[in-house]
């Protein structure tokens, strides 16, 4: 097995480890009304399973984010050239950031350390601190409301089943458990940009907040709704870590040029 594919086989543990990070979250406020991030489901789940476990999802969560990584850089999902395209790629080195730093969490919990804060919350007090500081909380306002949107349009056209196999992608179950996650995800986007936007304009940054913070935010039985709706996002994670058609990160290639330039 080449170092390319055994990084898209890691990779479906990740897809499989997100899938199963948004379950835990769903049934946490579903069936307790705790309202927790992909953080804390990681927590949550490192309690219950131990480290062999975080383990696993250590090792998915790197290789996905690392899969994400290159295909903002190389284009590897075949997203385009156009406006549209470099957006998604834009999307997919967010997304992969923000999965290494969940990797490193999962690695901090192995190593007995406690789950980190509201990473939303902290970033933004950071930002404060600096010069003209609100500015910069209002662009990261901007970006999750422009996440949300791009979240809100994928459950409208459905445009995630492309990259699906495609006798899955005619399945019912298959369509409306993406449709609902992403539709959920976009709002928890919309509801963090407007708690960090408020965060900017009144310089204070305990009023920003991440997933967490937007799901605690939601009364009842709006929270049980998105709850649903996130629930219908880790099942359609757990769809991809099966179905979904992935094109092999070029590795070898990449090393090879590396190799070259020295």
């Amino acid at each position: 097995m080449t170092a390319s594919a055994r990084l898209t086989f890691l990779t479906r543990i990740g897809f499989a480890t997100r899938g199963l990070l948004y379950i835990v979250i769903a049934m946490l406020i579903l069936r307790t009304d705790r309202a927790e991030d992909p953080s804390g489901a990681l927590e949550y789940l490192g309690e219950g399973g131990g480290q062999w476990l975080l383990s696993v999802m250590a090792a998915g969560l790197i290789a996905y984010g690392i899969w994400r990584l290159a295909d903002a850089a190389f284009d590897i999902e075949r997203h385009g050239s156009d406006r549209k395209g470099a957006m998604e790629r834009v999307g997919a080195g967010i997304s992969g950031l923000v999965h290494l730093f969940l990797s490193w969490q999962a690695i901090r919990l192995m190593r007995g350390a406690a789950a980190s804060g509201d990473g939303t919350q902290a970033g933004a007090q950071a930002a404060l601190d600096l010069p003209g500081g609100w500015a910069l909380v209002l662009l990261g306002a901007a970006i999750l409301f422009g996440l949300g949107a791009i979240q809100l349009v994928k459950a409208a056209k459905g445009s995630f089943l492309r990259y699906l196999e495609p006798e899955i992608a005619r399945q019912r179950w298959a369509q409306w458990s993406g449709r609902a996650g992403y539709a959920a995800r976009g709002l928890v986007f919309l509801i963090s940009g407007y708690l960090l936007m408020r965060a900017g304009l009144d310089e204070q940054a305990a009023q920003a907040g991440g997933m967490a913070r937007a799901l605690s935010w939601l009364t009842s039985p709006f929270d049980l709704i998105v709850g649903v709706g996130l629930a219908g996002f880790g099942l359609f994670s757990l769809i991809e870590a099966r179905f979904r058609r992935l094109h092999d990160v070029p590795v070898d290639h990449v090393v090879r040029r590396a190799t070259r330039l020295r």
